[in-house]
């Protein structure tokens, strides 16, 4: 069975053809071939790659970038009673930043699940984690698919190896410098609007473990499909104090830090 890939480009022009034929028996055996047809050697959505805090990142979104920007921007607000009158990616961080400061960690972790469940039906996610169960090439597979498909969400990303059972697999996402926590600026919105609630988020609809570790030093996070994340009291990411120039210093009136 031939498999019709489709990928919303920046010119909308359609892949160049391909020399063989890409079948689901290929893609199974490698999902890195995924890869390599969907993005053809042109996919960019940053154009800056500096990691400082001082030099602000510029990103070139195409219409599938704005598309599910707005989608997951419209969500959080609905799912929070929010309403932001921005638009775009700074709708996203202004809707994030106010529920930060008006609702608790818990609250706030609460809030992103039920907004991911809006974004991304069950149904959909449940075909998924039939049709790749828990494996190997599960956790390749949603590397790849997490670099490909959520680089507009997250800024340019990369397909990195670990050590899992004493295998080495390419299952690691290495983001150099985080859209999200560029944007927000806050440790605490990182780790109770993304990394919390994305961790149980992917593992109870997909099946998949995976532990985010965000560097908060140089912006930069891993993504580890198939490894279980530390406790929260365990956990580095929950001991690092907040940046000086925090979005969400207002929350810190309610909370003792941003984290908790």
């Amino acid at each position: 069975m031939d498999a019709t890939l489709v990928w919303p480009h920046k010119s909308l022009s359609p892949p160049p053809r391909l020399n063989r034929r890409v079948t689901m028996q290929n893609l199974r055996r490698s999902p890195f071939i995924l890869l390599s047809v969907l993005t053809d050697g042109n996919f960019d959505t940053s154009s800056s790659s500096s990691s400082t805090h001082e030099s602000k990142s510029v990103y070139n979104d195409n219409w599938f970038d704005r598309l599910a920007i707005n989608h997951l921007s419209n969500s959080l607000q609905a799912s929070a009673g929010l309403r932001s009158k921005k638009s775009g990616y700074d709708g996203l961080i202004e809707a994030a930043t106010m529920a930060s400061r008006r609702f608790s960690p818990v609250e706030q972790r609460e809030i992103v699940i039920r907004t991911l469940e809006t974004a991304f039906p069950k149904p959909i996610l449940s075909l998924i984690r039939r049709v790749v169960p828990r494996s190997k090439f599960a956790r390749e597979y949603f590397a790849v698919f997490t670099t490909v498909f959520f680089a507009w969400l997250v800024g340019p990303c990369q397909v990195k190896e670990s050590e899992i059972d004493g295998r080495i697999e390419k299952n690691v996402v290495h983001i150099p410098k985080c859209r999200f926590l560029e944007g927000t600026n806050c440790v605490g919105m990182c780790t109770n609007l993304c990394k919390m609630p994305s961790q149980a988020f992917i593992k109870d609809s997909l099946g998949v473990p995976i532990n985010m570790v965000p560097n908060f030093e140089d912006m930069s996070c891993e993504m580890i499909f198939g490894e279980e994340p530390p406790d929260q009291s365990l956990d580095p990411a929950f001991t690092h104090p907040c940046y000086k120039q925090c979005k969400g210093k207002s929350i810190q009136r309610q909370h003792k830090t941003c984290t908790n």
